[in-house]
């Protein structure tokens, strides 16, 4: 029997008045100048019908898909298609909590989402599927695929600095020696190559430092958000009020480490076939990436210093037509 995989993807539409009104009655600031409140954290490309053509192209096999906002819809979208379930904030995160514009806020919830599938795939909407996958590219033997692989992040920034908290409660409920003791395997697998150096550099050490996070999409099991509720509620709780990125966050890294100090990954190398582009310095890499189809998976990741923000916008744009000019089913 073929495993039931879902998918969920975030968007939000940042031209909605009524969602730039609260925005700006939220946050107090009219100009989205910093990270967390930064423009390009919300706005749309308009390249979301691609997220779409690319499922259904190379991943048709996806059982479901969760389209996640906060009550917004593309004009464009045919919501009477049977794999789409359109989910609202408040069909899954306590109210007290809403409205939010902390994606690290709604991600935690994610597992509360009705309908979904023990085993799914995160992604957020500016994860693109360009090239054909398989159901085993995310999950084997039942299991999410992963990189088990240390990688030392000095605590500079505010994404760093979460990451750190999420470590804390991973060291509160794991002895280190002991699970790189019982999943050696999965921990040295040849895969990872170089990327796994600082997994024999730290063996001696007792305790965990944060993992590789490759920053795409994203293999779970629902029962992990579970378990790890059960042990972090107050922090996961208290924190849920940060309705902005807030360096006391704990980001979805912290499910995913859990996942895999419990052992309930199997190893792959997904830097093997995913890629993210910045496109603030490789806006040209990431526009030859798709019309080549390079790799399975890429990121294409805003920065509001981005030049040329429509000539690159346009390009990107005429890049997909060329490899998915074809509309989806989810497109009226």
């Amino acid at each position: 029997m073929e495993l039931p995989i879902d998918f969920v993807v975030t968007w939000v539409d940042m031209d909605d008045e009524k969602w730039r009104a609260e925005f700006v009655k939220y946050s107090g600031r009219t100009e989205n100048e910093k990270n967390g409140v930064s423009e390009a954290r919300f706005r749309d490309y308009g390249f979301l019908k691609y997220w779409f053509r690319g499922i259904e192209k190379f991943a048709p096999w996806v059982r479901k898909i969760h389209f996640v906002t906060c009550g917004q819809k593309p004009e464009w979208l045919d919501t009477s298609n049977p794999k789409l379930n359109l989910v609202d904030h408040k069909d899954f995160i306590p109210a007290q909590f809403l409205p939010t514009y902390n994606s690290v806020v709604i991600e935690r919830y994610m597992h509360k989402i009705p309908g979904l599938a023990e085993h799914f795939v995160y992604f957020n909407d500016d994860f693109y599927i360009i090239n054909k996958v398989t159901p085993e590219r995310f999950f084997r033997n039942g299991l999410p695929c992963d990189i088990a692989a240390f990688l030392y992040n000095p605590a500079w920034s505010q994404w760093y600095k979460t990451l750190n908290n999420n470590i804390r409660i991973i060291n509160r409920h794991f002895d280190k020696r002991e699970v790189m003791k019982r999943d050696h395997d999965k921990w040295f697998d040849k895969s990872y190559g170089a990327r796994a150096r600082w997994n024999y550099i730290l063996q001696p050490y007792n305790k965990f430092i944060t993992l590789r996070t490759p920053h795409n999409a994203q293999p779970y099991l629902k029962t992990t958000f579970d378990e790890v509720w059960e042990v972090a509620n107050k922090e996961l709780t208290e924190t849920s009020a940060n309705r902005f990125r807030s360096v006391t966050d704990y980001t979805p890294e912290l499910f995913r480490t859990w996942q895999i100090c419990r052992g309930n990954f199997e190893p792959y190398n997904t830097y093997a076939d995913t890629k993210m582009f910045p496109l603030v310095i490789k806006s040209k890499q990431a526009i030859r990436a798709i019309r080549e189809q390079s790799y399975s998976l890429i990121c294409l990741n805003d920065n509001v210093n981005i030049r040329n923000y429509d000539k690159v916008m346009g390009e990107l744009r005429e890049a997909f037509e060329s490899i998915l000019p074809e509309k989806s089913s989810f497109e009226l």
